[in-house]
């Protein structure tokens, strides 16, 4: 399965925010991010031209990098989202939203969207009682997500609940902490999408 294997925190620094990929590291202040705010390279000070066509590409590469996600498969979720009824923008952070590792991450359950995608391949995390191991699956409204019981007191799951609380839980996902559960209420409108991109950008850019 192809994956970016390079450094995450060049990837933050490229965009000039933190995209929160290293979990606890983006908040201390061994962050890259706070010793070296412009994007790395030889010309990483100088001044680019931000052209309309810049910042349409950087808005698309920023969602990419957020939800880990490579370019052949966001193209394809690009094109889901178009052929949908409704806005193309707020379909495509919903598709992005309903993806499995994104649920374990946003429930706590995993500090960075890597960590989650490694505990769901690793098998640790059920849909509905069934094992699922695809990071990309995507949920469903009523749909249970669940830690397995055998792998609850493995170290990553008993600091995720000693920590329970220190990250804010979407409105559309409910977490039963002590059972290592997460309730899916509905799958999230954008309003309740904290991602910070600007998803008409990236409309506009594959709309030409």
């Amino acid at each position: 399965m192809a994956r970016y294997t390079g450094a995450d925190c060049r990837r933050c620094r490229r965009e000039k925010m933190k995209l929160f990929l290293k979990g606890s590291k983006c908040d201390s202040p061994k962050c890259p991010i706070e010793v070296r705010p412009y994007p790395p390279g030889q010309h990483g000070r100088g001044r680019t031209k931000d052209s309309e066509y810049l910042l349409q590409l950087r808005e698309k590469q920023k969602a990419k990098r957020i939800y880990g996600v490579l370019e052949k498969q966001f193209g394809g979720y690009y094109v889901e989202a178009n052929r949908k009824q409704g806005k193309t923008g707020d379909i495509l952070l919903q598709i992005l939203e309903s993806r499995l590792d994104n649920v374990v991450y946003r429930a706590g359950f995993a500090k960075s969207r890597d960590m989650a995608r490694q505990v769901v391949r690793h098998g640790h995390v059920l849909v509905n009682g069934v094992k699922v191991d695809i990071p990309s699956y995507r949920v469903s409204e009523n749909d249970i997500v669940e830690i397995r019981e055998k792998s609850r007191e493995l170290t990553p799951f008993v600091v995720a609940r000693a920590e329970a609380g220190s990250r804010g839980i979407p409105a559309w996902l409910e977490v039963l902490t002590s059972q290592m559960r997460i309730l899916v209420h509905a799958l999230p409108a954008r309003q309740v999408i904290d991602t910070p991109v600007q998803e008409q950008l990236i409309v506009e850019l594959y709309s030409k």
